[in-house]
């Protein structure tokens, strides 16, 4: 199986490491080519302008979904032209009163070539079909909302 690796580093700015006074900004390296700056969500005390790993999970599902639907598209022969999402992660607390991303909405919004269509049921189907099929989707024990919009 393939390993897919990641680098973090993080250094602390303050003198001292004290409980809510330091920063938790961070560098994450995908590969030689490609760095985010990444934080804490900003509820926490990190900064709007930087990703957070919330962010970052909604990102891998919103990915993962569309790359899958894709796949499936092209096998079906769909003429896909366009696919946009705006996916939402929502932070609160599971049954052991843990903080946890406990939904993340997909909302995908697909356009194809001029000349096709496919009923609102197709498209559920396949969205579904993807999300059963997404590693991402696979691997998380959260809902996952994919609200489709036509």
């Amino acid at each position: 199986m393939s390993e897919l690796s990641v680098d973090l580093t993080w250094n602390r700015k303050e003198s001292e490491l004290l409980p809510g006074k330091f920063s938790s900004e961070h560098e994450v390296s995908y590969n030689v080519n490609f760095k985010v700056t990444a934080d804490t969500a900003p509820d926490w005390g990190g900064s709007s302008s930087n990703t957070n790993p919330e962010q970052a999970l909604a990102a891998s599902l919103s990915s993962c979904h569309m790359m899958t639907f894709l796949a499936l598209a092209a096998k079906t022969k769909w003429p896909v032209s366009s696919y946009n999402d705006h996916a939402v992660g929502h932070l609160g607390k599971n049954s052991k009163k843990q903080m946890v991303v406990n939904r993340i909405d997909l909302n995908p919004v697909v356009s194809f070539d001029a000349g096709f269509e496919v009923s609102s049921d197709e498209l559920d189907k396949m969205h579904d079909r993807a999300h059963r099929y997404c590693f991402i989707a696979n691997t998380l024990d959260s809902e996952v909302e994919v609200s489709i919009n036509i």
